[in-house]
Order: C-alpha cells, then structure tokens, then sequence
C-alpha cells in the first residue's frame, strides 16, 4: 500500500468491551442460522429443478437463467451500498429486514405461473440476501478477535451446508407419490425465515465496533475500495474463491438434474436424502475442518490460509471429474461426496483473509466487495452458462449427456481456482505484516 496512506491506532477498547463468550457463541449461532436460510432459499429453486421444468415448461436455458443470473442480476450490486450502511449504521436491522425480504420473496415463489414471474421474484430474492453476510462478517469481526476468526467464520459458513441439507430435505419430505409440490416447498422454507427475523432483533443487540483513533472514523466509500484492491492477497483469495464457486454453484443448481437424467433409475426421494446427508456431513466437516486447520496452521505460517484451499481442490477436483462419467450411481455419489468435503474448506480461510487484510473500518466493505466480484463469476455465471451449454447442445447430443458434457467444462474454473490459490500463498506472509503495521488491529 501507498504510503502516503495514514497508519490508523486501532485502539483495545473493542477487546475490552467484548462480551461473555456464551453471548457471543450465541450470536455466532443466530447468524449461521440466518446464513442457512440464505442458503435454503437460495438452493432450492436448484432442488426443484426438475419439477419446476415440467410444470412450467421450462427448458435448460430459461432454468440457468432462473438459477445464476436472474438471483445474481441485483444481488452483487446492492451488497454495495448495503456494506457502506453496515460500515456505519445498526448492522442487526440490516440483517433483521434483508431475512425479511428474501424469505418474503420465496415464498411467494411458490405462487409464480410462468418464467417471467418467477425470474422477478427471483431477483427480489437476490436483493434480500444482499443484506445477509456483508454486516454477519462485520459483526463476528468485533466479537472475534483475529486468532479465533477463521474458525468463527468458518463455523457460520456451516450456514451453507446445513441450509442446503434442509433444503434437500424440504423437498423430499413433501414428495408424494414420486413428484414434489414445489410450490408448498416454496412457501414452507420461505415463511420461518420471517419467525427467525424477529428472534434476531430482540435478542441478538448491536456489537461494539473496533474503533480507530487516529484516522477516519469510517472510510469513504472509494478510499475503502482503494485499499482492498491494492492488496494482492485479498485479489488471490477473492478469484479462488470465485472460480471454485463457479463449479460448486453450477453443481448445487444441476446436480439433480444430472442424477435424475443419467442415473433414472434411482428414486427421486432418495437421491434428495442422500445428498441432504451428504451436505450435512462431508460438505460441512469439510467447511469446518478448513477454518481450524488454517488457524493452527496460519500459526506457523500465514502460507496455510492459502495453500490449504490449493491442496484441497488438487484432492477434490479429480473425483468431481470422475463422478460424471463412472456407471454406477454410488460410486459416483461417493466420488461427488469428496469434492463437496474438499470444496467446503476454502471457505473459512477465503473469509477470514476478506476480514484480517481489510482496514477495521472497512470490513464490510471488504466482505461486500469479495462477495460482489465472487457472485459475479460464480453464482452469475456457473448456474446460468451451464444451462446455456446445454441446451445449445442438446439438439445433438440429448438432454442427459449435453447436461454432462456441460458440467465436465467446469474443470477450466476449477484449474483457474488452483493456480490462483497458490499464487496467493506467495503473496500472503508481506500482506498480512503490511496490513499489521497499517491497522494495529485487536
């Protein structure tokens, strides 16, 4: 960084003030759980998928539309300004009214009759969740100082497993007679979330923020922007994160789709069950086990935050690669499952290097702007130019292998997200000492 740049005195009163760790436990709590139904309404529309493609007689390009773009259309713009107001107002009724919002919009997914419809409450969905984990980051940030913060945010990105399991969940146990009706499964996920907006508000109070008392209270907006982008490890964790996600997101969206086009002969019940399990289990040991090793690791040195998301997908990616083509269904499932338990444990480390390397008085910013630039790519574009390919392919190859020739393509992003991993492992050690020396943080 510039250094010209004011080096700010983070002062300890935010330590000093931080509340019993049973409180912020809670609060820890709280927040995952409004991360998993984040993640419950942003997954089932991908859950339903076949279902919804028969009854309104959708095909693979209008369902990728439905999935990526049309979530992602206002999502990755309005964390924006959202983070700007979490830098500087109440962060609890942010979250409080954007949970509101996007369960609001999904359950009234449940009522839509045709594309159009259903692509507008899709993006009302997107703006909702907009408001989610920019202020969530904010708020684990002040309660949790940087030596336990990989861990804590790895324990509230268990939100994205455990709602994706509920989802998978929802969906199977409405099944009646081999075919879902997804539209009381809309409505049935959509409706708690509002229960759980209340619980929020009148338990969960206002952190005390890490202040700075020689410098800016609170950064403007293009200062902040500055900063982060001017700092190489934040750009690599960023990009891998975001080309890893844009396999892991076109994989959540397709995966059925997939299963139910190649494997026909698995009962649609049990493949929902199935994988509800397997992102309850594998895809969330993976995303926990991945922000405790990278604190212990990060101990010894600061390369492990990164070299630990590298050294996972060079696990993972191979059986992903491998599960689309093997005969047997449970072989592939189980080739499938490693994937998910690898992919899940860049998430922590991805997280806590957004907030660690972020000014204090931009950390929801930083979160802000590395979801902006994540979403973009990935859950933009991974969902949506699968369903793209494969209906441009399907004329000469048929649905269920265009639908796998498709997904086979995400080895390039998958590669990408390796190779930037480790060039961020290079990065690291001088980013982390120049952010020291900037913040004085904790």
């Amino acid at each position: 960084m510039a250094d010209s740049i004011e080096i700010p005195d983070v002062s300890k009163e935010a330590e000093n003030k931080r509340p019993s760790r049973a409180y912020r436990n809670y609060v820890l709590f709280i927040l995952t759980l409004v991360y998993a139904f984040n993640f419950i309404d942003r997954q089932i529309i991908g859950i339903l998928s076949p279902f919804i493609k028969v009854d309104l007689g959708l095909d693979d390009a209008q369902l990728g539309l439905l999935k990526g773009f049309a979530f992602a259309l206002l999502y990755t713009i309005v964390g924006i300004p959202i983070a700007w107001l979490a830098d500087r107002y109440n962060r609890v009724n942010i979250i409080g009214i954007s949970l509101t919002l996007w369960s609001g919009f999904t359950a009234l997914s449940g009522f839509a009759v045709n594309f159009w419809q259903l692509a507008a409450l899709r993006v009302g969905v997107g703006i909702g969740e907009a408001g989610g984990s920019p202020p969530s980051h904010s708020i684990l940030s002040d309660l949790f100082d940087k030596t336990e913060r990989a861990k804590a945010l790895a324990f509230y990105s268990l939100g994205i497993p455990f709602g994706i399991m509920t989802a998978y969940f929802a969906a199977a146990f409405f099944l009646d007679g081999g075919s879902a009706d997804w539209r009381i499964v809309m409505i049935s996920v959509g409706v708690p979330g509002v229960v759980l907006a209340l619980l929020l508000k009148f338990t969960v109070k206002e952190p005390v923020r890490a202040t700075v008392t020689n410098g800016p209270k609170q950064m403007d907006f293009m200062t902040s922007v500055k900063r982060l982008l001017k700092i190489p490890t934040w750009w690599g964790m960023c990009l891998g994160i975001s080309f890893g996600s844009f396999g892991s997101y076109a994989i959540s969206t397709w995966i059925i789709d997939f299963y139910v086009r190649i494997h026909p002969d698995m009962p649609i019940q049990q493949l929902l069950i199935v994988f509800g399990i397997v992102n309850g289990t594998a895809y969330a040991l993976g995303v926990w086990l991945g922000g405790v090793i990278a604190d212990k690791w990060g101990k010894k040195s600061k390369r492990g935050y990164a070299l630990l998301p590298t050294f996972a997908m060079l696990i993972g990616v191979p059986c992903f690669f491998l599960s689309l083509h093997v005969g047997d269904v449970w072989v592939s499932i189980g080739l499938m499952t490693v994937l998910l338990f690898t992919s899940g444990m860049y998430l922590g480390p991805c997280f806590a290097i957004a907030q660690t390397l972020a000014p204090v008085n931009a950390r929801a910013m930083s979160t802000a702007l590395f979801f902006f630039v994540l979403n973009i790519i990935a859950l933009g574009g991974g969902p949506t130019l699968v369903g793209l390919l494969s209906q441009s392919l399907s004329v000469s190859m048929g649905e269920a292998e265009a639908l796998r020739t498709s997904l086979s393509w995400l080895l390039v992003p998958y590669i990408l997200s390796i190779v930037t991993f480790y060039w961020a492992s290079t990065k690291i050690e001088h980013d982390w000492n120049e952010a020291e020396r900037m913040q004085a943080l904790d």
